[in-house]
This record gives C-alpha cells, sequence and structure tokens, in this order.
C-alpha cells in the first residue's frame, strides 16, 4: 500500500513541477510535459513489480513507441485551434478526437502488423 501512495505523491509531484514551470515559461512547461517522464515512471513501476519480465518491458517499450504517432495528433489539432483563436473547449475536444483516431489506428495496425 505504501508503494501505491509513493507513485501517486512522485506522479503528483511531477505534474505539479510541471505546471508551476509552464506558468513561467510555457515552451519549457510544454516540453517538460511531453518528454518520456510519464512513460519512464511507468516503466519504473512496471519493472518494480515484474522484475525480468523483459516481454512485459518489450510490449509496454512497444506501445509507448507506437503512441507517439496520436499524441503528436492531438498537440497538432489542439495547436492548430489555439492559433486560430478557437475556444479551449474546442481545441481540446479536436485535440482528444484526433488522439482517440490516432489510438485506434495505433491498435488496429499493431494487431493488423502483428507487431
Amino acid at each position: 500500500m505504501i508503494q501505491f501512495f509513493l507513485k501517486i505523491v512522485l506522479s503528483m509531484t511531477f505534474i505539479v513541477t510541471a505546471t508551476y514551470i509552464g506558468r513561467k515559461v510555457p515552451s519549457l512547461g510544454g516540453l517538460i510535459a511531453t518528454m518520456p517522464s510519464t512513460a519512464l515512471l511507468v516503466m519504473i513501476w512496471l519493472y518494480a513489480e515484474h522484475s525480468g519480465d523483459h516481454a512485459l518491458m518489450e510490449e509496454y517499450s512497444k506501445g509507448a513507441l507506437l503512441g507517439i504517432f496520436p499524441t503528436v495528433l492531438f498537440f497538432l489539432a489542439a495547436f492548430l485551434c489555439f492559433r486560430k483563436r478557437l475556444p479551449f473547449s474546442l481545441a481540446l475536444s479536436a485535440g482528444f478526437a484526433s488522439w482517440l483516431l490516432g489510438a485506434f489506428l495505433h491498435q488496429w495496425l499493431t494487431r493488423f502488423f502483428k507487431m
């Protein structure tokens, strides 16, 4: 149970820190938010819980690598909406819809090509 709360505290600390930096220097906040920190934390937690399971770590790494595409779509759609001065809710909706399409494509491609 302590390990669970440690995960929460470390993850929340990272998010709050990235948010604070994002208020001061938005471009640096964006860079920090998209760095593989979340993926790294998940990788550490998975390895700690399943040490030696290289197949699990390989599958996770593959999913994260291929997951970059939907994430790029999310930020591209949001960026274009913000550039056009569209409302925040519309930018997030467009970003999420783009991410969702990319995620479905991600899942289809991994099954189709048995990646």
